[in-house]
């Protein structure tokens, strides 16, 4: 701004005639914007060096206001599902959580935040439409390169898993391991192979995929705690247990012999079970009979032996009474049941010589 310009009004606005500031009545003067900018130079000049050079003057304000936006643009957020990762000159210095942070800006330090609660998926076996970029058809493309495992009783099986992890240590995960998916990859495959050689194929194939499952995810997950990976293995979920496509006709075939096995001896075990209890309750009964038919034949042995001895004194006592007694009792036996007819040759006139006593016993019986 020109001398002449400040000698007439001292401002871009002018003044009153007389120089004052109430002298025309017209209110108070202007401020001066030139003096306040002159102002506010000097006062800058005076953390600069060579402030008392008037050519450095906007080159001084304008490091200024850099170096404030320098410093500002260290300034960062980290978003509640992220973790920031702070690098000094490209080496790992810290994780900062969620929130408004701060660091040396750029080119001394960076940041990087990578989400750690979005849970990532590997497929084991077989590709998906939305991984492959092609459609198959039925929407999954087999690969026997990784599904093809071979079982502790050396049998193949086709199996087909996923494996859920997410990021447990951003600086770990950034920075210990080359390719994260890779090594999720190669360490789950490593896991599976080595729980399914220590199984037979028919838990695998039915009720052992759960313990499988948990096997495997202990396995991956010491794996990658050994190479400090920071992931977390969430969880291992099967999706196909078959056997190789080329033999599963008789597969299919060996299970329903299996199958028909199982019955037959289920069948066999329940007959054996209704059998058996009845067998041994008949060789019980048997063995009861026998000890007391043994008891019977002592005790009438013993009986008749008493018997005998009883006799034996008796005819000791008196010989020929007991031997006509030992007669008779003798013949009553042995006529007991023979048909017999009576006939007394010295009968006399008025008696009966003969007497049929069969015909009288049917005639009372008949009666």
């Amino acid at each position: 701004m020109s001398d002449d310009f400040k000698g007439r009004g001292g401002s871009p606005w002018g003044s009153s005639p007389g120089g004052g500031g109430n002298g025309s009545g017209r209110g108070p003067t202007p401020p001066d914007i030139d003096a306040i900018i002159r102002d506010i130079q000097s006062k800058i000049n005076k953390f600069l060096p060579g402030g008392s050079k008037s050519g450095r003057k906007p080159i001084g304000l304008i490091m200024l206001i850099l170096l404030f936006v320098w410093l500002a643009s260290g300034l960062y957020r980290v978003l509640p599902d992220e973790q920031g990762v702070v690098l000094r000159f490209g080496k790992f210095v810290k994780t900062t959580q969620p929130g408004l942070n701060y660091h040396i800006p750029f080119p001394v330090e960076t940041v990087e935040t990578p989400k750690v609660t979005k849970v990532n998926r590997m497929d084991i076996g077989f590709r998906s439409e939305r991984d492959s970029g092609f459609s198959t058809g039925g929407g999954v493309a087999d690969v026997p390169q990784e599904s093809l495992m071979l079982t502790g009783d050396e049998n193949i099986v086709n199996i087909d898993f996923s494996v859920f992890w997410v990021i447990k240590d951003a600086g770990k995960f950034l920075f210990e391991i080359q390719d994260p998916e890779g090594t999720v990859k190669a360490a789950a495959e490593t896991a599976m192979r080595e729980v399914i050689a220590k199984s037979d194929i028919q838990p695998i194939l039915t009720e052992g995929r759960a313990k499988i499952e948990v096997e495997t995810q202990d396995i991956i997950q010491a794996i990658l705690d050994e190479y400090n990976s920071g992931i977390q293995i969430t969880q291992v979920q099967t999706q196909k247990a078959d056997p190789p496509d080329q033999v599963i006709d008789a597969f299919r075939d060996v299970q329903a012999a299996r199958a028909d096995m199982e019955r037959s001896k289920n069948e066999a075990e329940a007959y054996a079970n209704d059998v058996i209890p009845r067998a041994r309750g008949e060789a019980q009964k048997i063995l009861q009979a026998a000890e007391a038919y043994k008891k019977q034949v002592v005790a009438k042995a013993e009986g008749e032996a008493s018997r005998f001895v009883s006799i034996f004194n008796e005819y000791d006592k008196a010989k020929e009474v007991t031997q006509e007694r030992m007669y008779l009792e003798t013949m009553e036996k042995v006529l007991a049941d023979i048909e017999k007819v009576i006939i007394e040759k010295n009968a006399g006139s008025g008696v009966v010589p003969y007497l049929p006593l069969p015909e009288l016993n049917k005639k009372k019986a008949t009666n």
